[in-house]
């Protein structure tokens, strides 16, 4: 790929500034995923790249492992790219409009039952990072939270009045959920620990013993910490907590369209996927209860 064009790369990357870190770095590396293919084809510039190359590429990336969702992040990068390319009149077409990526299975996502995020979150320990922790996990497990809304939190996020915290979510779109009394206390003797550690002008909510913002990599090293010393399985992670929330929700009240809106879901049927776990929650339920739920042994 000549160097004209990777500066193309590069200047369409600088107009990404709206959306999140997480999301730019995602369009990066299918970009450049992208323009690897290319060198391999001797394609040399992005006007020369057409529709039948496109499926070569999401063919290219699917022997590779890729899934179906990240197959359509793909597209979705390469789509956004020629628009912009089309608009600096560079190319008058877009070469990955109407491809479709192949669909793979949609697993669903792992969760603890209640008795078991009840025993995750009851930390008795009483060290500050450990009541630090407990606040963390409280939250998570109360809101539903992302973790990346969790790291960004500021103390002026939290309304203790109403019991209301305010997050910014994908998208930065803003929402606010309820925080139930447990994660409320924990977070109010956090805040008296806070006070001793937090470095001068720092906002954040949740900080490390630097002082500073706590940092995702951090959250996630001490909550793999604390699953095996609670006695669960060392593969738990943030958003399994935030799975839990939505499933036992669900569980709970049957109203989808809620769980949706707490979770900050843009598509519904992002949500639905709880459906299928609260499904098969019912089914072993049955196979369990029911007396002829089960066919007699033969002798």
């Amino acid at each position: 790929m000549q160097s004209s064009e990777t500066l193309l790369l590069e200047s369409y990357i600088k107009t990404l500034h709206h959306l999140s870190e997480h999301t730019r770095s995602a369009y990066q590396r299918d970009l450049n995923h992208l323009q690897n293919f290319c060198d391999k084809q001797d394609i040399d510039k992005w006007i020369a790249l057409d529709g039948r190359q496109v499926r070569g590429f999401i063919a290219w990336r699917h022997r590779q492992g890729a899934g179906g969702r990240s197959l359509q992040r793909n597209l979705s990068a390469i789509r956004s790219f020629y628009r912009y390319l089309i608009e600096e009149e560079k190319v008058k077409n877009n070469p990955a409009e109407g491809i479709i990526a192949p669909k793979t299975e949609r697993k669903l996502p792992k969760v603890l039952d209640a008795d078991q995020t009840v025993q995750l979150v009851e930390i008795n320990e009483q060290d500050d990072l450990a009541i630090r922790d407990r606040a963390i996990l409280e939250l998570i497990y109360s809101s539903g939270l992302r973790l990346a809304e969790l790291i960004s939190l500021n103390m002026g996020d939290i309304d203790f009045g109403d019991r209301i915290i305010t997050v910014t979510g994908k998208g930065k779109k803003m929402r606010s959920i309820p925080v139930g009394q447990h994660a409320i206390k924990a977070i109010d003797k956090w805040l008296k620990i806070r006070i001793k550690m937090v470095n001068e002008n720092e906002v954040a909510l949740f900080i490390s013993n630097r002082g500073k913002r706590i940092s995702p990599r951090s959250v996630q090293e001490r909550l793999k910490q604390w699953a095996i010393k609670q006695g669960l399985p060392s593969h738990v992670h943030p958003h399994m907590l935030r799975h839990s929330f939505a499933s036992h929700m669900l569980e709970s009240s049957g109203d989808l369209r809620a769980v949706q809106e707490l979770l900050g879901h843009a598509d519904i049927s992002t949500t639905q996927v709880y459906t299928h776990l609260d499904f098969q929650h019912l089914a072993q339920v049955y196979d369990k209860s029911h007396p002829r739920a089960h066919r007699k042994k033969s002798n």
